[in-house]
C-alpha cells in the first residue's frame, strides 16, 4: 500500500495493494489496525453510504457541526469523481485552503477527510458509484453546506456543466462563516 499525504495536514490519499490474476482482482478496502497505522490514530466507522450520479453531478460542500463531526473514507466503486476537501479548521495554517484528488474505478485510491474539513465531488463520468464510509452518524440538525462555487474558495473543479441541488445551491458564503472547528 502507497499512503499519500499533502500539505494540508490531516487529509491522507490510500493507494491499496491490488491482486490481479486471469478471474479478476482482490484488494482489501479496510484493516483498521491497517488503517489506524496510515492515518495516525484508530478511526471506527459507524455508516456507510453509497451514491449513484449521473456526469456533471456536484455534491457539497458538506460537513457536520460537533457533536456529529464527521470523518470519512471515500473511494469510487464505479466511474470517476474529483473529490474535494475544504480546511475548516480555525487555528489551521491552510484555513480555507481545498485539496482535490481524482478518485477512479481504475486507480482505487481511498481518499480520508477528517473532521473539521467540508467535503464535495463532482462525477466525471455517468453511472458513477461514490462510496463513503462515516466515524459519526448522519444528524440533519447538523449538516451544513457551503457553496461549492463559493468566490474566496475558488475550487477548480474542472467542468462547466454541473448538476448542483437546491440545497447544495444555497450553501454558505465562506466569507460569512465562522468555524466550530
Amino acid at each position: 500500500m502507497n499512503v499519500t499525504t499533502y500539505e494540508i495536514k490531516g487529509l491522507v490519499v490510500i493507494e491499496p495493494s491490488i491482486f490481479h490474476d486471469d478471474r479478476g482482482f482482490f484488494f482489501e478496502s479496510y484493516n483498521i489496525k491497517n488503517y489506524s497505522d496510515y492515518l495516525g490514530s484508530e478511526v471506527k466507522f459507524v455508516q456507510d453510504n453509497i451514491s449513484l450520479s449521473k456526469k456533471g453531478v456536484l455534491r457539497g460542500l458538506h460537513f457536520q457541526l460537533p457533536p456529529f463531526a464527521q470523518g470519512k473514507l471515500v473511494s469510487v466503486l464505479r466511474g470517476s469523481v474529483l473529490d474535494v476537501a475544504v480546511d475548516l479548521r480555525q487555528d489551521s495554517s491552510t484555513y480555507g485552503k481545498y485539496q482535490a484528488v481524482k478518485l477512479t474505478d481504475q486507480n482505487r485510491l481511498q481518499f480520508w477527510i477528517p473532521e473539521g474539513f467540508a467535503h464535495g465531488f463532482v462525477s466525471l463520468e455517468d453511472n458513477t458509484i461514490f462510496s463513503y464510509k462515516c466515524s459519526n452518524y448522519y444528524s440533519p440538525q447538523h449538516e451544513r453546506t457551503i457553496l461549492w462555487n463559493d468566490s474566496d474558495l475558488n475550487i477548480d473543479w474542472g467542468i462547466f456543466d454541473t448538476m448542483v441541488s437546491e440545497k447544495d445551491k444555497i450553501g454558505e458564503d465562506f466569507s460569512n462563516f465562522i468555524s466550530p472547528f
